[in-house]
């Protein structure tokens, strides 16, 4: 494995080898070789059109590889089977109450009838939005939108989630209750994986950081070592604000 986020000895992670996804005759992403630990907080960035969703999409499976392999793997067992929640840039909510849009995702994904209503209630009291629990999930905020799309995915309780820029679309009060959140999942074990383009909400959150260009891997580093000393020319001028060609 050419690129490991950090260290896996001893650690489940997500392998990605020669990962290519071709769409329309248009490469998006290229021979990705990667070792992400599935229990960590792994920040994804680069400019538009680098390939950072379509990184994130290709790994929960939402859009077919064209190339290469994704597998989960431990160091200690071999393969593994883990469990994924996407949570998308922008929230996509059913037309029913916050408490049922949380219900249906537990019925999806298997829970028993008998469980899913308790789950879904302390779901929604993670993220503080008990008191929209029967309210219509389409009236809700942006930023409780975006808040139940989290709830909604952790609900299932996965191994990782995979978030696309979670908060874009939050005014910053919002966003910072959405990241207090994320830091207290990882603190429970919960893996992250997400993309921004907030470098200071990167530097907050992110424990490593794949910087991506034109649909490929151009840097893997701990979080202070890419923001202090990054190591690619690309990243070295994404972080001067320069123009990447």
């Amino acid at each position: 494995m050419d690129r490991c986020v950090e260290s896996v000895t001893g650690r489940a992670f997500l392998e990605l080898r020669s990962v290519s996804v071709t769409q329309g005759g248009v490469a998006l992403l290229r021979d990705i070789d990667l070792a992400i630990p599935v229990d960590g907080r792994t920040v994804i960035l680069g400019p538009n059109g680098a390939g950072k969703t379509t990184l994130l999409q290709a790994i929960h499976g939402l859009i077919p590889i064209s190339a290469g392999s994704v597998r989960g793997r431990s160091a200690d067992r071999g393969d593994v089977a883990f469990k994924f929640g996407f949570v998308f840039q922008r929230a996509v909510m059913l037309r029913r109450s916050a408490l049922a849009n949380v219900e249906h995702a537990l019925a999806i994904g298997g829970v028993a009838a008998a469980q899913r209503r308790e789950r879904a209630l302390r779901a929604l009291a993670d993220v503080a939005l008990g008191y929209v629990a029967h309210r219509p999930a389409r009236r809700l905020s942006g930023g409780e939108q975006q808040r139940l799309a989290v709830a909604r995915a952790n609900a299932l309780e996965p191994d990782c989630l995979l978030l696309d820029e979670p908060t874009a679309n939050v005014d910053p009060a919002a966003g910072a209750a959405l990241e207090r959140y994320l830091l207290r999942l990882s603190a429970l074990g919960r893996g992250l994986v997400m993309t921004t383009h907030d470098l200071a909400q990167a530097r907050r959150l992110a424990q490593t950081v794949i910087f991506m260009h034109r649909g490929r891997v151009e840097e893997v580093a701990r979080s202070q070592n890419f923001f202090d000393r990054p190591q690619s020319e690309f990243g070295r001028r994404f972080l001067d604000g320069q123009w990447l060609d």
